[in-house]
């Protein structure tokens, strides 16, 4: 069986994304609402400038004691977040995920299309135990070669 990609293993189709004037607490609604784990931050011409993530919210909301009400997204989102194109497959996703310590990654398409979102969620235990497979090979790999 071939193993997808990154676009046909998204759980959800549409683009969940606020402006940069957005708060936290926007942010926070927006999540819930459509029950997923972040958030894009988009500039009026569909640019992507950042993401927001519930880890972000916990980290650098939460436990700094911010207001959400009265902090911006663009106050604690992650600026210029790594991007995969919507063929890459979903143990590369995977991969570069565990290397980068990230569970979100953006699909952006052609023309910088904004596609959605890869959350690490959307993988099968199989495509995560190749990508874990691969992991562990890089660092073997790594400590050979010093």
């Amino acid at each position: 069986m071939p193993e997808r990609t990154v676009f046909q293993s998204m759980s959800q189709r549409h683009v969940v994304s606020l402006g940069p004037q957005a708060s936290v607490w926007d942010a926070a609604c927006v999540m819930t609402r459509a029950n997923c784990g972040s958030v894009l931050i988009v500039d009026t011409p569909g640019t992507l400038l950042g993401i927001v993530t519930e880890r972000d919210l916990m980290t650098r909301v939460l436990a700094k004691a911010l207001n959400p009400q009265t902090t911006t997204v663009t106050d604690i989102m992650t600026r210029s977040p790594y991007c995969v194109a919507p063929e890459v497959l979903v143990s590369d996703a995977v991969l570069i995920m565990i290397e980068r310590g990230f569970r979100h990654l953006p699909i952006v398409g052609p023309g910088a299309k904004i596609l959605g979102v890869f959350s690490v969620r959307d993988a099968m235990p199989r495509e995560i135990g190749n990508a874990v497979s691969l992991a562990e090979f890089h660092e073997q790999v790594n400590d050979a070669l010093g």
